[in-house]
This record gives structure tokens, sequence and C-alpha cells, in this order.
């Protein structure tokens, strides 16, 4: 049995109660998308289950986001400053810089549970209570079917999140390469002008500034290497927004993140190529980062640099680096929340995250080869 687009899009209706999706451009990366499910990704039953119900889960959310806004008209005209969108190869300690920036009091950013289910419930109070049981029950069963992948990468359902999961609101999406095999998909994307989902991004993120307005007047960091596929697109939809981006030798970034896909994709696939899925993505990211490195030298003033080495020797000192560059005066409140976030996260990681470039059909001497573009001007 396969997915089909039109399916989907009714099963969301009847799931909602809703019609309206407002501007349909989405159905033409949803198509590429389900096509590369359909035709690539070999999804077990069970994945093709769980893909089926996200799928329709992500177009439910459209059809509520339109019905909230029809709703709320003022919603609209809230305003939305990104400060900072942190990108560079996975694996590069942006998870760290992002969340200690985000305990900054100056700044805001995307939960994870609120990237789950950012509208609320019918009847649900201000306080979220059933969309933060629900993702404290996704993030478990998550941990369930990926037992490995908390060694890998700290799960937390109230911490900060990345936005691109988000942005799978659109379907043009990096998320979707990493969780199941679909190299169409990724062509796709890539050549993709992706204006649209990031103008979307904004009105989710509006949505989120409605709900809590504790975020009045603080200016958004968010983080996610799939901007690396659309900087301009982000420089251009957020003004005065800089992009963050994190450095750590693709020879170590590479096997890790084809470690970190190989886990979530057998979720969803009873066959998991760890060597398709090395040479996959040495390829997808020397392609993004010579295209990232274009858009970067015609507008050098938007972005900052952290290296990986700087965040495990003294990640406070990056962080306050990173404030001070966006333009905030950092003091002792940032630094005291800093130390506070360190700490839980001390308690929150467990286990260790064991790889080499050998176990995805790679080799340090090709990855140095392949990125000595970057290796050379950044490291």
């Amino acid at each position: 049995m396969n997915l089909r687009v039109d399916e989907l899009l009714d099963a969301a209706k009847t799931k909602t109660g809703l019609a309206e999706f407002g501007d349909e451009w989405f159905v033409e990366p949803l198509r590429h998308l389900v096509h590369a499910l359909d035709t690539e990704a070999r999804l077990s039953p069970t994945g093709l289950e769980l893909t089926r119900r996200r799928l329709v889960a992500l177009l439910a959310d459209r059809l509520r986001l339109r019905a909230l806004q029809r709703a709320h008209p003022q919603i609209r005209d809230l305003d939305v400053r990104v400060a900072a969108e942190i990108c560079g190869l996975p694996r590069t300690g942006s998870t760290l810089l992002h969340r200690l920036l985000a305990a900054s009091p100056q700044l805001t950013s995307t939960l994870s549970w609120e990237t789950s289910y950012p509208i609320p419930f019918p009847g649900e109070g201000p306080d979220a209570a059933e969309r933060k049981h629900r993702a404290r029950e996704r993030a478990r069963l998550f941990l369930e079917l990926s037992p490995g992948f908390g060694d890998i990468h700290t799960i937390s359902w109230d911490d900060a999140e990345e936005d691109v999961i988000l942005v799978d609101r659109s379907f043009l999406s990096m998320s979707f390469e990493s969780f199941y095999r679909v190299p169409s998909y990724g062509a796709y994307l890539r050549a993709a002008d992706q204006t649209p989902a990031y103008r979307e991004l904004r009105e989710w993120l509006q949505v989120l500034r409605w709900q809590d307005p504790s975020r009045a007047g603080r200016r958004w960091v968010l983080k996610s290497p799939h901007h690396l596929t659309a900087a301009g697109t982000v420089l251009d939809t957020f003004a005065g927004c800089r992009i963050v981006m994190t450095h750590r030798s693709p020879v170590r970034a590479v096997p890790s993140y084809a470690s970190m896909v190989a886990s979530m994709s057998a979720q969803y696939s009873e066959h998991v190529d760890p060597v398709a899925i090395g040479r996959y993505w040495s390829v997808r990211f020397a392609e993004t980062l010579r295209a990232f490195d274009s858009v970067r030298r015609q507008r050098p003033d938007r972005f900052v640099d952290v290296r990986f080495d700087a965040m495990l020797h003294d990640p406070p000192a990056q962080a306050l680096k990173v404030l001070c560059a966006l333009g905030l005066v950092p003091g002792g409140a940032d630094e005291l929340a800093f130390q506070r976030y360190l700490v839980r996260n001390r308690a929150e990681r467990h286990g260790t995250h064991s790889y080499a470039p050998e176990d995805f059909g790679l080799s340090a001497a090709q990855l140095e080869r392949d990125f000595s573009f970057y290796i050379k001007d950044y490291l």
C-alpha cells in the first residue's frame, strides 16, 4: 500500500473538521516527498503507518493554523524579530550553543513541545498541559524506537529545539532526508525556492508569540542545519538576523551525522544501508557548503563563527561572544542562566557515541579531500 497525496489531504480534513488550507503551494513539495517515500524509502509496514500518521498530523496543523489566523487576525500583525539562526554541519556543537543562548533572559526560542504541538487543543488552558503531556510521551516513544539515539543527541521535551520541525509543515525540510532515504526529494529540495516555507516559519513564530506574552520585546534565537540550504532566504526573510555558524572538522561531523541518520531511519525502514547513508551525506554536505559559501561571501557582515573546540573548552564564553555579536549587552543574569543550563545538561547526558568513517563507507583522507575548500577557510 502506497501513500497518496489526495488521501492524506482528505484524512487531515476529516481529523480536524476543517477544509481551508489557504494557499496550496505546499502540495507540490508534498507530492515530491510522497513519491520519494513510495519509491525509494523502502518503508516497513510500521514505518509506513508511522509516516502516514505524521504527514496527516502536519497537514492537520496547516488547517488549524489557518483557522486560528481567521479567528484571531491580530496574530498576523505581531512583530517577530529573529536575532540569529544557528547553523553549520550537524554534530558541530550547535545544539549546546542554541540551548545556552535560549536560556538567556534577553532571548527566546522554539521549545520542543511547541514545535511538536504549536497550536492549542480545543479547551486547553494557557498552561498547555495536554500538549506538554503528549510531548513527553512522544519523546519517550521515540527513545523506545531508537534506544541508542539518546547517546547521540540529548532528547528533552521541554528544552529549546530546532525550528525546522515547524518548517516540516511546509514539506520543504531536511528532516525528511534525515529520517528516510529519499535522494530524489533531496535533489528537489536543493533546487526549490524555499521563500514560502520561511514566510510560514514567521507565521508559526507569530502563533507562539501570541500564546506567550512574556516573549514580547525578546528576539528569537533559532537553530537547524537545514538553514544551510537556504541561507540567503533566511537573511531576506528576517531583517537584521545574523547566521551563527558552528564549525567542526567534517572528518568527525559527517560520520557522526551518518550514525544519527542510521539510528533514525531504522524506525521506518527494514533496510538501512550505513554505507549508502554515509556517502549520501558526504556528497550532500559538500554541495550544501559550497552553495552556502557563495551566499556568505556576498553578505559577510551577517555571519558569526563559533568553533567546536572552543565550545567544548568554554561554552559560556562562546555564548557571551555571540550575545555581543548580536548587539546585546551580557550581564550577570545571562551568565547565571548559562551555568544553570550546563548543570542541567550534564545531568541529562548519558552514554557515549562511538563511530568511525569506515562504518559508513568513508575515510578520513577522502573527507579531508572533499571538504578541503571548507577546512582551508574555516578550520
